[in-house]
């Protein structure tokens, strides 16, 4: 325990460091949300993709291996294109367009993209930001609280204060900066940690059967690559849903503020290759490492959940506690909080944007100049978090048989499908119209509700809308509905 402990400290003094020394070149608020867009491609290829994770990758993506075997990797392919897509097609034009408009935030970029002459484009897309990403926010800070309780023994609450204290500490001081460059030190640690570790579990199991014989003596479905029913149609959504996972990196804000804040356009290029190769080794890592735990923690006709946590929830931790000596076993809790933390400030800084930039400057005080807004975008941030805070406490004790991943997701898929479709759209067609955008993310952010508690509970088809999910035909209606508004109500401005 004391071990644990200490290596969670070292890891706290150097997100603390990082803090400090962010905080040298917080002079503006372009600096506080931006880091005044002079990023490097390290930096925001990391960051990219360790925000773009989040917790879901070390706990949720290992527990769906475990349940799904094979079928899993379909989210590593899902992922890998979304992000390739994301880099290769999209980062150069929006970092050019919003450099071209000066822009600090997303709601900036549609607002002098669209030529908007009111604040309604402004108001509806930071509202749905700010929403969302609370819930976001919460789940993730619920996640903390579960990695100490289950890591560390410590409680449920004590844990959640610990890493909101902790997160919250190195953004006020540094802000984006500061948050950059510690999912940049958090990116590396969830790598190496997620591409060893499978490797160390493979040496130390018994190899008397290979991978695919292990799977089938406990359930031959789990080698089927192309899902484990016995219903075809139900088989086809499963892959639909594990795929279309990836759709949320092609705009999701928190993503694309980094292609915003890069040096250069040919700094994207180079990021590129890293985002893929980080993309590419650690979803395959954690989906192997589930399986794995599959394989050595559960026998022929046992029931998984009641083995590996519902969802598999406990794998990460028990493999690590199974294979690794304890000072490795510490340096993986800081991983599993790095994966959380990664994704808890960037989310924190896009919500006070909302509120600082898009609220409060641009609608109520155009007269304040940015560099007199750094000190209300820090006590805007400490509001946020604490608003997120109470959520998570609030689901905690009022949920406590909850799947917390599935709230991540929620909230993710919400930001995605709120936003993707109108960034996208933004990008590749002339005729996209400010109506049609504002049609695009209330439809996106109103079908994610309407799948996920109506659809998903009709008799018949809600089955096969679950394994689906609400990502996927959110973010094809919004665009539907985006198309059918602009082409009746044409933009007079673009």
């Amino acid at each position: 325990m004391i071990t644990k402990i200490i290596i969670l400290a070292i890891y706290v003094t150097i997100l603390f460091l990082i803090g400090i020394i962010a905080s040298r070149r917080v002079k503006s608020m372009s600096d506080f949300y931006l880091g005044g867009k002079k990023m490097g491609f390290w930096a925001v290829a990391f960051s990219a993709r360790a925000t773009g994770e989040s917790g879901w990758l070390l706990i949720g993506l290992t527990g769906m291996g475990a349940i799904a075997g094979y079928s899993g990797y379909w989210v590593v392919f899902g992922e890998l294109l979304g992000v390739f897509i994301s880099w290769q097609f999209m980062a150069k034009r929006f970092k050019k367009r919003s450099d071209e408009y000066k822009a600090i935030t997303i709601p900036d970029y549609l607002q002098s993209h669209f030529k908007s002459s009111t604040n309604s484009l402004r108001i509806i897309s930071a509202s749905t930001l700010v929403i969302f990403v609370v819930i976001y926010v919460a789940s993730q800070m619920d996640v903390t609280g579960i990695a100490f309780e289950s890591m560390l023994n410590i409680d449920y609450r004590i844990g959640a204060l610990i890493g909101f204290f902790i997160v919250l500490a190195y953004i006020f001081i540094g802000g984006f900066v500061a948050a950059v460059w510690s999912d940049m030190f958090q990116g590396i640690l969830m790598f190496f940690g997620l591409v060893l570790l499978p490797i160390v579990v493979w040496f130390s199991m018994d190899h008397g059967t290979g991978i695919t014989q292990g799977l089938n003596a406990i359930d031959p479905t789990l080698t089927q690559i192309m899902g484990r029913s016995n219903d075809g149609m139900m088989n086809l959504f499963t892959i639909l849903g594990f795929s279309m996972i990836g759709l949320g990196f092609l705009g999701s804000p928190q993503v694309y503020v980094r292609f915003m804040s890069t040096k250069s356009e040919k700094q994207i290029d180079k990021g590129k290759w890293i985002a893929l190769l980080f993309t590419f080794l650690t979803d395959a890592a954690a989906v192997t490492i589930g399986i794995l735990a599959r394989i050595y923690f559960t026998k022929e006709g046992q029931d998984p959940e009641a083995i590996l946590g519902n969802g598999g929830e406990d794998v990460l931790n028990m493999v690590t506690n199974e294979f690794l000596p304890t000072v490795l076993v510490a340096i993986f809790i800081a991983i599993v909080l790095s994966a959380i933390m990664s994704t808890i400030d960037s989310l924190l800084v896009l919500a006070s944007s909302a509120i600082t930039r898009d609220f409060y400057q641009k609608i109520f005080r155009p007269d304040l100049k940015d560099e007199d807004l750094t000190k209300f975008s820090r006590l805007v941030t400490v509001a946020m978090a604490i608003a997120a805070l109470g959520i998570a406490v609030i689901l905690y004790n009022l949920y406590p048989d909850r799947q917390i991943f599935w709230i991540m997701i929620f909230g993710w898929s919400g930001i995605a499908a709120t936003f993707c479709p109108v960034i996208i759209l933004s990008l590749f067609w002339k005729g996209y119209s400010e109506k049609g955008a504002i049609a695009s993310m209330i439809t996106g952010f109103m079908s994610v509700i309407l799948f996920k508690f109506v659809v998903a509970n009709i008799a018949g088809i809600g089955i096969y809308f679950k394994e689906l999910d609400v990502l996927a035909p959110s973010f094809l209606l919004a665009m539907i509905v985006g198309y059918i508004v602009s082409k009746i109500s044409p933009s007079k401005n673009i």
